[in-house]
């Protein structure tokens, strides 16, 4: 076997082992978001105090995944710097989702291993995606993170099979079967990967044996984030506001899409609730492709053009205001923002100033993601408020085409750089 060839094969199997990692822990994400209220709604009546409690994991996850990304980056040892948290966070986890469904004749019992799950499952979260930059080089990211990406997709489906199968008449099963999934995946990474192999590790170590000798501290998540505000280049803080921007007008385009079909289009609330189901099939399509084009054409560049695909589809679906027109647009919409998802925390890895704060770019992407997906649905409600639903799909192009203005303005920066990685 050719050199190049066994470097491919080596990037496809750590790509298959971290999507697997990554379907098992959303599998059980996905799970506990469509089935935790249900349980909640057994012992309250308030929808807020229900939304309070299921926004709790986020909340968590905002403080805990960039520190835990950052303790992952210093981490030495024999099995490297990803794999003990792995080893040791996702076994917990699965123990405490199976119990989930066995605490919830008490709503204190429940509200405590609901935390408990949520502030575990946080811990490893950001590590297995960070994987992905330790392992594979910069030309190959954009196809492993889409790989990742379909692999996460997935367990929507996942988790409707199993509420259609197993949730009414066996709902104790229907629980152990993601946490199973997780003990499965965290024992083939266990069995197969050391990531004290990687390029990225062994750049770590070397580099923060420099770093020691000229009596340099390892960088902190504090030290890491003043760096980004004060660096003269701005293209990572715009980047990280572009994420904020264009996963708000992404939440609100999944979230909203129900009100929005029965008050706009006049369909039932099961009919409102089926209209983004085409669009999850043509993000799976879309997905990969979005990330060959990337490559070949320059990161940067396809994801301006996906957004605005985005933008546009979200106008036309404004225009033509019908079941028919909203799932087009849907799904239009969703093979166009394929190109940012797959490709955004690619840009960001590449543009980290080292390998050793990969795991902590990967936790202050998805705080910022995560952070969007929170304010997004509440700043275009708000919107919807002012201008009433038939002109939501107009509001949210105008919050996606700020982000869109944003990688603009990155894409200009990065053309000053002599050696820009990331476009």
């Amino acid at each position: 076997m050719t050199a190049p060839t066994a470097k491919g094969a080596h990037t496809r199997r750590i790509t298959f082992l971290v999507a697997l990692a990554v379907f098992a822990q959303e599998s059980t994400w996905n799970f506990y978001e469509s089935q935790l209220p249900p349980l909640l709604r057994e012992h309250l009546t308030s929808a807020a105090v229900v939304g309070l409690l299921m926004g709790m994991d986020n909340l968590l996850g905002i403080f805990i995944q960039p520190w835990i990304g950052n303790r992952s980056d210093r981490t030495r040892t024999s099995w490297g710097r990803r794999m003990p948290y792995l080893v040791a966070g996702m076994p917990v986890a699965a123990a405490l989702f199976v119990v989930i469904p066995h605490a919830s004749g008490s709503l204190p019992l429940l509200i405590a291993v609901m935390f408990s799950y949520a502030l575990v499952a946080n811990t490893f979260k950001p590590i297995a995606e960070a994987l992905v930059p330790d392992f594979v080089a910069p030309e190959r990211r954009s196809r492993a993170n889409a790989a990742v990406k379909i692999a996460s997709s997935l367990t929507v489906i996942v988790t409707a099979l199993l509420s259609l199968l197993l949730v009414d008449d066996h709902l104790y099963v229907a629980f152990t079967v993601p946490a199973a999934l997780m003990l499965l995946s965290v024992a083939v990474l266990a069995a197969t990967v050391r990531d004290n192999r990687s390029p990225a590790y062994r750049a770590a170590v070397a580099e923060a044996a420099e770093a020691a000798a000229a009596d340099h501290a390892e960088p902190r998540v504090r030290d890491t984030f003043l760096d980004i505000l004060r660096s003269p280049d701005r293209s990572r803080l715009l980047l990280l506001a572009a994420i904020l921007l264009f996963s708000s007008a992404w939440a609100a385009s999944r979230s909203l899409v129900t009100p929005y079909g029965m008050e706009a289009l006049d369909l039932t609330r099961g009919e409102a609730g089926g209209l983004t189901l085409p669009s999850g099939v043509a993000f799976l399509l879309a997905a990969y492709p979005s990330a060959l084009f990337a490559e070949r054409y320059g990161r940067l560049r396809v994801m301006t053009a996906g957004m605005c695909v985005f933008v546009v589809a979200m106008v036309l679906g404004t225009l033509a205001q019908n079941p028919t027109g909203t799932v087009v647009a849907l799904c239009v919409g969703a093979a166009g923002a394929s190109s940012f998802l797959v490709n955004a925390v690619v840009v960001l890895w590449n543009l980290a100033p080292s390998a050793r704060v990969f795991g902590t770019y990967a936790g202050m992407y998805t705080v910022s993601w995560a952070s969007g997906g929170f304010l997004g649905p509440a700043l275009v409600g708000a919107m919807v408020d002012v201008n009433g639903w038939p002109l939501m799909l107009l509001d949210i192009a105008l919050v996606a085409s700020l982000s869109v203005a944003v990688i603009i303005r990155i894409s200009r920066l990065q053309r000053r750089r002599p050696a820009a990685t990331v476009a």
